[in-house]
């Protein structure tokens, strides 16, 4: 064996080897690699034509990879920072700007701030929150309205904290934001009407719920009384109205979703949550039927790969059962772990999926 042969068959040992060919953006600053035939050093995501594994040498760090004299990637650029880290700072920025403007800035004038086209940083954006910069911003917005409301101002006073210059456009917005009007927020919902309805599944008895708005709260269970108390429970101080004839299309349409997700779900939703949590529920929302992501995925789409706990506690406040897959999530392991409407259901549920899918 010669020594080509021997240096390929060292590479194809190693597993860093597997990670190159994958172009793993996770493996960057971990190690560099030079290939002989071009002389030059990259980094492990390098999107370059692939290379044979008898003419690259795994380095453990840059400062080795430069000492071969041999020049830097220009596609990959070594010697700079990741493009993730990159990434990731452009949209840290562009929260700031988001979170310290008075008005919701547009796509346009965010991208150049950042001395980028719209189409390319709204890619960017998207990709690390999950939220387009429209949506985040009316999140950022909703959660701050809410913090105001929560405090001892007053209505007009929390409209300007939260960043409204007119009272026109805040009750235009804010009923939107709320699912109710700011007063009735204030005071825990009080007077908000919930219309809702009990049927059943071939996963058990199903609640659905709605708002003005649409769709508030799809609750699974065994028990349709502890159902209903469950819904009160989340929504204490709203009027619930029940057996309603004409919601019953509504709970019939939400059936034939939850029995056959691939077919969607044409109702409006209203999800309340924070803006982390709808960062979340959209990355949820993402996942196609029949597949399944572990937290740790989930956290790695939303930009945020150390928020693994997070996620699984926003998966757990989710109230749309199905609508917001949550039962799409699992353990890095595969396995399957608690789900607000037992593990049982969830396994059943996506059984089904994935022999639909």
């Amino acid at each position: 064996m010669n020594s080509q042969d021997k240096q390929a068959a060292a590479n194809l040992a190693d597993p860093r080897w597997a990670r190159i060919v994958a172009r793993d953006r996770t493996a960057d600053g971990e190690f560099w690699y030079t290939v002989s035939t071009t002389g030059v050093y990259c980094r492990p995501s390098c999107a370059s034509r692939g290379c044979n594994p008898k003419n690259v040498t795994i380095h453990d760090t840059l400062e080795s990879a430069r000492r071969t004299g041999f020049r830097a990637c220009r596609r990959c650029k070594p010697d700079g920072p990741a493009a993730e880290a990159v990434n990731a700072e452009i949209v840290t920025r562009a929260c700031r700007i988001i979170e310290t403007s008075e008005a919701a800035p547009s796509l346009t004038d965010l991208a150049e701030a950042l001395s980028l086209s719209p189409g390319h940083f709204h890619r960017i954006f998207k990709a690390h929150t999950g939220l387009t910069p429209k949506g985040y911003a009316a999140a950022h917005r909703a959660r701050r309205l809410r913090e105001a409301l929560a405090g001892e101002n007053s209505v007009t006073e929390a409209m300007y904290d939260a960043g409204f210059g007119s009272s026109g456009r805040f009750y235009e917005a804010s009923n939107a934001m709320l699912g109710m009007t700011p007063s009735n927020f204030r005071k825990g919902g009080a007077r908000e009407e919930i219309r809702f309805a009990i049927g059943e599944t071939t996963f058990g008895s199903i609640l659905v719920a709605s708002s003005t708005r649409g769709v508030a709260a799809i609750l699974l269970g065994d028990d349709p009384e502890a159902l209903a108390r469950n819904l009160q429970d989340r929504f204490p101080k709203a009027t619930l109205i029940g057996a309603d004839a004409n919601y019953e299309a509504i709970v019939a349409k939400v059936v034939g979703f939850v029995e056959s997700p691939q077919v969607g779900l044409d109702l409006p939703l209203d999800v309340r949550g924070t803006a982390f949590q709808q960062r979340v529920w959209q990355a949820l929302r993402d996942i196609p039927v029949g597949q399944t992501l572990s937290y740790t995925d989930v956290a790695e789409r939303i930009g945020l790969p150390k928020a693994t706990r997070a996620v699984a506690g926003a998966c757990a406040s989710n109230r749309l059962a199905v609508a917001i897959p949550c039962h799409r999530v699992v353990r890095n392991d595969g396995a399957l772990s608690g789900y607000a409407w037992g593990v049982e259901r969830k396994r059943a549920i996506l059984n089904r999926e994935l022999a639909s899918a």
